[in-house]
């Protein structure tokens, strides 16, 4: 069974002209597509099936990242349902010369796992092992908690 240390994944995009808006800054919907590529990624890596994606929950921008910056998102499966599987998807600012980093949006994707028809599959049961995974999925949960109604499990 899949730990949720074994979907974690991180990824990054320096944000060029062509993802800006009038402001200089990144497009919101590049961000989200960015979060909802990851977050694809690391729902396949944990149901070894495709995966499409079925809700996005309440994401809210905190702050502009301007271009010439770097997006990193981090995402993992932190829950699972009958077809369904839960990702924690977070993205920071970073400045590309010193590493500093600011969180800018966080939001948890469900995605359902199909077969080659697009039918909905089962999905493994997730496992939680160590120090590391229990923190991921401790802020994970402690977000949907923070957020009602957002996070549930489609099935």
């Amino acid at each position: 069974m899949p730990n949720i240390s074994e979907t974690y994944l991180e990824n990054r995009w320096r944000v060029q002209p062509n993802h800006a808006n009038n402001y200089g800054t990144v497009h919101g919907g590049n961000v989200m597509k960015w979060m909802d590529e990851l977050g694809a990624m690391s729902a396949m890596r944990f149901a070894g099936e495709p995966c499409v994606t079925a809700s996005i929950d309440r994401m809210d921008f905190h702050r502009p990242i301007p271009t010439g910056e770097v997006v990193v998102i981090e995402s993992f499966v932190f829950d699972e349902g009958r077809s369904s599987v839960n990702v924690h998807l977070r993205a920071t600012r970073e400045n590309p010369r010193t590493g500093d980093q600011e969180m800018t949006t966080e939001s948890q994707f469900v995605f359902v796992a199909i077969d080659e028809d697009g039918s909905p599959v089962s999905v493994p049961d997730l496992t939680v092992e160590g120090e590391r995974c229990r923190e991921l999925r401790e802020r994970a949960l402690d977000w949907r908690e923070d957020h009602p109604g957002n996070g549930q499990n489609g099935d």
